[in-house]
Parts: structure tokens; C-alpha cells; sequence
């Protein structure tokens, strides 16, 4: 651990990096000041051996630290604290921090897991009671049915006791210690002879059925749009050559339609209601998004390990083996950060090796010596 002498000014220029760490004030030794990842700092006292919170950083200053400090020494830590149980922190201090903030879908999202997970494994145990050993046996139990949602459910329960400590409730996350299921990188595209066969498949579906399907798949891989963007598209959407999304996953966003799409959105402008793809049950409700024609399709040209959200990895790495700029791509796929689009652009092995003999090829023009003729005209 790091010892100086700390001070107002000083405690200001410690950042936060990947692992919180703690600074031990030269003056009074059992004072520290915690840096957690997310920013947030605060100071802590050992005393007696145990680890004490006295408050975040930027509401007490350092003089003020050590007097609360040396008084805790002198008069000793309180037995027991008046922690809430998970569920009424959870309930009452942490979800209106957030949920003012977050569109309904994830709000939902949110509540789903709390309700199932979390609430039922951590909701009648007091903060200070949740403890590594316990979250490992649930997230253990979780992940051997649903290794993806027990990761997802794990990052919402760090988020959640994080706050608790930046409140001062507790002094540690013990979810912070659990290390998350190794998943697969799915960087599964479309090669161009899939995508030619994907084409002559849906072609088959042009008319009767399975046509509502049919487009909402080709549109997918016109636009790059993710699924929900296209199911749920409504009329107003449709401006020209254009969609006007005003609920994508990143916010409103506009989408720019190449002739081939702009042919199906005009197609499917005749139908009558306020969704362009309405449920054959109910048309004045988007259609199912869990699209049994496109699992039937794969399994008939052979590309079962492809995901519908692929044909978004397949648009985007079209657009990078065409030359389109990053950024431009990162733009058509509604991203706003291209460090997100760099994990859906990928090319084609095929492509990498011509690329590879271009360049190749072009260096040894310029490396190439002259001959001995060339030297003496």
C-alpha cells in the first residue's frame, strides 16, 4: 500500500484504474483513502482490525477524516450498525438511481432478473451478511443451467453493492471476488456464398406465409438493423428513403435504406395498421419476434450455428471489406462508440489472404533491385 501524506488537494489526483486500492495517510497511519473503479473514493479507518467507512472523500475533508479517525480509536466502533436487508436497499435507495435513467426495456430487464435472482438468493440477508461464500453458491447453481444470465445477473448485483459502498453501508463487494463464466466469442458472419444462398432460399418464401418473415429477414441483412428495430417498425417510421427509429437500443437513430430495402418498406406501406410486420393474430400487435422460418431456413443451406443477429456481424463486415470508413460504419449501425463496431466488423478468410497477396506483392514492387541494365543507361 502507497504511504503519503495525504491532503485535500492531493486525494483529487489518485484515479480510479481496473481494481480499487487504498492510500495510507502518513499522518495518521490507520487512515486510508479507497479509490474504487468507478471513481468514487472515500476514507476508511481500521480499527480494533476491522475496516470502518467514514464517508466519501469529496464531502470530508482530510483534517476532518483524521478527527473522526482518532476519535474512533480512542472511543471505539459502535457494535452493530443499522444495515437494511438487500431487498428494501435494493427497492428503496437503489433503483431510483437508475431507473429514472433507463429506457422501459431495460428497466424490465432489470426487474426480471432482481425478481428471479437476486431478490430470492440475497433479499432477506442483511447487507453486511452477503458474503462471497453465498454468492458463489447461487451464481454456481445459476450457471449450470444459464451460463449467460448468471453473468448478466452477477454484473447487476456488483453494480448494486458497489453503490452500497459508496453510500458507506458496507466496506467491500464480495460479488467483486466472483469471476464470471468464460463465454465464447461469437464472431460468426455470412461468407458471400452464403449470403447468395440465404437469398435464393428466401426467394421460396416470396409469396404466401412465410413472405411477412421472409422480408423482415432480408431487411435485416439490407440494413443492419438489430432484430426488435425491424419487428417492431411502425408506419410513421418510414420517412423516404429512410427510417426514423425513435426507440433503438442506443436511442432514436436514422436508418438509410439502399433500393433493395426501400422495394420491401414500400411493399409492406400498403398493408393496413400501424405496424409494417403485425402478428397474423392480432394486427394491431408487432409479430412474434422469435422468427420460425429463419431457424427452418438455416437448417436447409446448412448454416445452423448462424444467429439472426449475425446478419448485423455480416452487414457491417460487408461494409468494411467495401472500404467504407469506421466511423461511417459505426454510424449505420447506430453505435456510438466505434470500439463497439470494431466487435461486429470482420473479414473473410478468403478476403484477408487477397488482401494479403495485394499488399504483398505492391512492398516487393517496391523492394525490387534493378538490374544491371537499368544501372549503366
Amino acid at each position: 500500500m502507497r504511504v503519503v501524506r495525504l491532503t485535500d488537494a492531493r486525494s483529487k489526483q489518485f484515479k480510479p484504474t481496473a481494481r480499487e486500492y487504498s492510500v495510507q495517510d502518513k499522518a495518521v497511519p490507520s487512515l486510508s483513502l479507497r479509490v474504487y473503479p468507478t471513481g468514487t473514493k472515500t476514507w476508511t479507518c481500521i480499527v480494533d482490525g476491522r475496516k470502518v467507512s467514514l464517508g466519501r472523500v469529496e464531502l470530508m475533508p482530510v483534517e476532518d477524516a483524521r478527527r473522526a479517525c482518532l476519535r474512533l480509536q480512542v472511543d471505539g466502533v459502535a457494535p452493530s450498525k443499522d444495515l437494511p436487508t438487500y431487498r428494501v436497499f435494493v427497492e428503496d435507495v437503489w433503483r431510483e438511481t437508475w431507473s429514472s435513467k433507463c429506457k422501459p426495456t431495460t428497466i424490465k430487464g432489470r426487474d426480471y432478473v432482481l425478481t428471479r435472482q437476486l431478490l430470492p438468493a440475497f433479499g432477506s440477508l442483511r447487507l453486511d451478511l452477503i458474503t462471497r461464500k453465498s454468492i458463489e453458491k447461487w451464481f454456481g447453481a445459476y450457471s449450470a443451467t444459464a451460463p449467460g444470465g448468471a453473468n448478466h445477473a452477477l454484473q447487476l448485483l456488483r453494480q448494486s453493492l458497489n453503490f452500497a459502498i459508496e453510500r458507506g453501508l458496507i466496506d467491500s463487494n464480495p460479488a467483486g471476488f466472483v469471476l464470471p463464466n468464460r463465454r465464447p466469442k461469437l464472431t460468426r458472419f455470412l461468407s458471400r456464398d452464403e449470403i447468395a444462398r440465404l437469398n435464393a432460399a428466401l426467394d421460396q418464401y416470396a409469396d404466401g406465409r412465410g413472405s411477412i418473415q421472409a422480408d423482415i429477414i432480408r431487411l435485416l441483412l439490407l440494413t443492419g438493423c438489430r432484430r426488435n428495430e425491424i419487428v417492431r417498425l411502425r408506419r410513421f417510421e418510414v420517412d423516404g428513403n429512410r427510417l426514423r427509429l425513435i426507440d433503438s437500443k442506443t436511442g432514436p437513430r436514422t436508418v438509410y435504406l439502399s433500393p433493395e430495402a426501400r422495394k420491401i418498406i414500400e411493399r409492406r406501406m400498403t398493408v393496413t395498421g400501424e405496424y409494417l410486420f403485425p402478428s397474423p393474430l392480432d394486427p394491431e400487435r408487432p409479430i412474434s419476434k422469435n422468427l420460425c422460418l429463419w431457424y427452418r431456413i438455416r437448417r436447409d443451406i446448412g448454416i445452423e450455428d448462424v444467429r439472426l443477429h449475425d446478419l448485423r456481424h455480416s452487414y457491417a463486415s460487408q461494409c468494411v471489406m467495401a472500404g467504407i470508413p469506421l466511423p461511417v460504419v459505426s454510424k449505420l449501425l447506430g453505435h456510438s462508440d466505434c470500439a463497439m463496431t470494431l466487435r461486429y466488423t470482420h473479414a473473410a478468410d478468403k478476403d484477408v489472404e487477397a488482401a494479403a497477396e495485394r499488399i504483398g506483392a505492391r512492398i516487393a514492387k517496391l523492394l525490387k533491385i534493378p538490374d544491371q541494365a537499368d544501372l549503366s543507361g
